[in-house]
């Protein structure tokens, strides 16, 4: 669970790096800026800051603001009320991130999970994305991404998203953020 002051201090330092990407958000996006720790209070390591611009039940649109090193973790988007799970594009804007998806394991990994929380990270075919540079996933696809050393910034063009559906590899968890004052 986060505090409401790590909470509010991640809103304020996501909120500064989208100014510094030149990426415009508006005063109700900004008091919106979701903080997701995934319930392991390790925002350090674990955790993104997300804006959403728009998520319809057709589309959605996010900034997926990453911290240095930030992981989200290990997930998949499985198929809902009897549609496809979320088909996602991620489109670097800002720093470098690294991609995990299903396919021949890289030898040696850009990114560094922490030693308590590996064995819920299983695909490791690498994809590296630089600013302008894109990938897209297919519904079901496990995934998952860390921050380069200078944090990210990423845009997210989906299908509907639903992140309370997402099944994560780590059964503990909780995709919903939870804060305290």
């Amino acid at each position: 669970m986060l505090t409401r002051e790590v909470f509010e201090r991640a809103q304020v330092r996501a909120a500064e790096a989208l100014a510094q990407a030149h990426i415009v958000i508006t005063p109700e996006e900004r008091t919106n800026i979701e903080v997701a720790d995934f319930g392991l209070n390790d925002l350090a390591h674990i955790g993104l800051e997300v804006v959403v611009y728009v998520n319809t039940d057709r589309c959605c649109a996010k900034e997926l603001v990453m911290f240095p090193g930030q992981i989200c973790p290990e997930h998949r988007h499985p198929p809902l009320d009897g549609k496809p799970g979320k088909e996602e594009t991620f489109r670097c804007r800002a720093g470098e991130v690294y991609l995990y998806v299903p396919g021949e394991p890289v030898v040696t990994p850009k990114a560094v999970v922490p030693d308590a929380r590996l064995a819920y990270f299983t695909v490791w075919h690498e994809v590296v994305l630089q600013p302008g540079e894109q990938y897209t996933l297919q519904p079901d696809t496990l995934h998952w991404f860390q921050a380069g050393p200078n944090g990210a910034i990423v845009s997210e063009f989906s299908t509907r998203s639903v992140d309370e559906a997402d099944i994560f590899t780590d059964p503990e968890i909780n995709r919903l953020p939870e804060v305290s004052d």
